[in-house]
């Protein structure tokens, strides 16, 4: 890879150099969110503090991808603790969805769209347990700027009104497009009903969402607007709490959300890649993006025989990181070649148990049943501690529906949901939906073993989220590149038949990479059987943030994607 046309690159291609620090480093999706998370490190916040504040900050900063009406997953690391916690926070199906109610089709915009909202729940639980500032506190910046309000962005501007519900919707146009006109760059956008959303919360905490007065308010909404959505499904939502999943990766640990994330598919892709000598490929060689294709393509054919909700589905999660079947997989991948169809291999024949009979599983081919745009960010502070958190409302701008007064986007993750009953991941009233937010840590051994964290990372984008996060990743710990050269690199994504999350999306197998990767690059993986598809210079998938530390001496290296709005702040 040639980096000398690039002004920050050393190894790889870098536009911007890594800010760097040492006491504290927030990188976000949007630089007043950003801001809200430094504020909170200064007044001696710690990075769940941090975490909190850049949550409910991206509510009004960053409305097309986050709302405390969607769902998502915390990952919390405190070093005194060695170990990594994740917090579940994804809502179930109404209990009023069902696969016939949707018959038609699930709607991508309006309240029928709309899950249960679980990712406030596991803000305000891991507030609650690591949280050293009061939690008004946290939420003082966010609140600044629903009243304040957000100078809006080219770029959210032309995102804004290619989504006309926020302008038709009685409750979304006062916030998106006042007296009917959108918002156009530079204009401010307020939000008082959020404001006084947050200040409830900040006062009575979870309950005034999943209990009290929002809950009504939400409730409300949806039965007269004839959703789904009703006070008994948020009253009986409770967050989860989960312990990470890992692999080890040439020596390092890398931890990932379990099920119902799909976090083990980078995992899977890891272990795979990891059969395979870096150096021998080189970086960003037809090779070594050939391989990784090839990885990615068996993780998702496992994912798509295997994943779903784990408290109704049976994931044979151990045997699927069990490294005999991981480079049994591995085997199957033709260095020369592109698979067309890859399937499931057998995970359970590496398990000393066999399926749980009284939960839906896949084994031997067959289903059996017992009956019936996202955002990341991440923060490390100055006592080592980290966060990585995605958080989603599905697509842009969720159901583009605010639920009555409350000033809360609503979202649409309904629309992840298979309606096909030999799916893994057929609509169950109740049941959590797959999902492909995947929060990453690497240490460099593990963390119950006094293992140091490396890196702390994440992007958004669907399905493209664990590709993104293996590029990053492999360039880093493989290649030698920082954060920023790796952020900053061309870019792929496989799209691979029948596994799509969004059932909406081109069903067709596709290789996107970025001009910038090079004819040789691009023409090698040609002559493999991938069908390539250019994405332009910078039209790569996700919004990567990045954080990684300096074993020796603690020092800070952030980066965010120049491919989106994000920013990176370091103290």
């Amino acid at each position: 890879m040639d980096s000398s046309h690039s002004p920050h690159g050393m190894i790889g291609e870098a536009y911007r150099p890594p800010k760097v620090g040492s006491k504290g480093a927030v990188v976000a999706n949007h630089t007043m969110a950003a801001q809200a998370g430094m504020r909170i490190l200064h007044l001696g916040g710690n990075a769940v503090d941090a975490a909190i504040a850049v949550a409910f900050a991206l509510g009004p900063a960053e409305p097309q991808g986050s709302s405390i009406a969607g769902d998502g997953f915390v990952m919390v690391h405190m070093v005194e603790n060695r170990k990594i916690d994740v917090v579940n926070g994804t809502g179930a199906a109404p209990l009023a969805a069902t696969a016939e109610r949707y018959s038609g089709g699930i709607p991508v915009t309006g309240i029928l769209g709309t899950s249960v909202p679980g990712i406030l729940d596991a803000l305000l639980a891991a507030h609650g347990k690591y949280g050293t500032l009061p939690l008004a506190q946290c939420l003082e910046p966010a609140i600044e700027l629903c009243e304040d309000g957000v100078p809006v962005s080219e770029f959210q501007s032309s995102q804004a009104a290619g989504n006309p519900v926020l302008r038709s919707s009685p409750t979304s146009s006062p916030v998106f497009a006042p007296n009917g006109q959108w918002l156009k760059p530079g204009e401010l956008r307020r939000n008082p009903d959020l404001a006084r959303t947050y200040w409830l919360i900040a006062e009575q905490g979870r309950d005034a969402f999943y209990e009290g007065d929002i809950a009504r308010d939400i409730a409300r909404y949806s039965e007269e607007n004839d959703g789904l959505l009703t006070y008994e499904d948020l009253k009986r939502h409770r967050v989860e709490w989960q312990d990470a999943i890992s692999i080890d990766y040439r020596g390092r640990t890398v931890y990932e959300a379990p099920p119902n994330s799909s976090g083990h598919v980078l995992l899977q892709e890891l272990a795979m890649f990891g059969q395979f000598d870096p150096q021998e490929h080189g970086y960003m060689t037809p090779e070594s993006v050939h391989l990784m294709i090839e990885a990615k393509k068996l993780a998702f054919a496992d994912r798509e025989a295997f994943l779903a909700d784990p408290n109704y589905v049976d994931v044979p999660i151990e045997g699927l990181l069990d490294p005999e079947y991981l480079a049994k997989r591995a085997k199957l991948i033709d260095l020369d070649r592109a698979a067309e169809n890859p399937v499931e291999g057998d995970p359970w024949s590496f398990m000393d148990r066999s399926p749980d009979p009284s939960k839906k599983h896949r084994i031997g081919g067959r289903l059996h049943c017992p009956g019936p745009d996202t955002t990341h960010f991440c923060v490390v502070d100055r006592w080592g501690n980290s966060v990585g958190e995605l958080q989603s409302i599905q697509a842009s701008y969720g159901s583009c529906v605010i639920a009555g007064s409350t000033g809360i986007l609503l979202n649409n993750r309904m629309t992840y949901w298979h309606l096909d009953p030999d799916h893994i991941d057929y609509l169950n009233p109740g049941q959590r939906v797959r999902h492909t937010m995947n929060p990453v840590m690497v240490f460099s051994a593990p963390v119950e073993r006094g293992g140091k964290l490396e890196l702390v990372c994440g992007t958004p984008g669907g399905d493209t989220q664990v590709q993104t996060n293996s590029q990053i990743v492999t360039s880093i710990f493989d290649y030698g590149l920082n954060v920023a050269e790796a952020i900053d690199g061309p870019r792929w994504t496989h799209n691979q038949r029948g596994t799509n999350s969004y059932a909406l999306l081109r069903d067709a197998n596709s290789l996107w990479i970025e001009d910038r990767a090079g004819d040789a690059v691009i023409d090698g993986l040609a002559k493999r059987g991938h069908p390539v598809e250019s994405t332009g210079m910078w039209g790569g998938a996700g919004s990567v943030g990045a954080i990684q530390v300096n074993l020796e001496n603690g020092t800070l290296f952030a980066a965010a994607d120049p491919r989106r709005e994000g920013d990176a702040l370091v103290w």
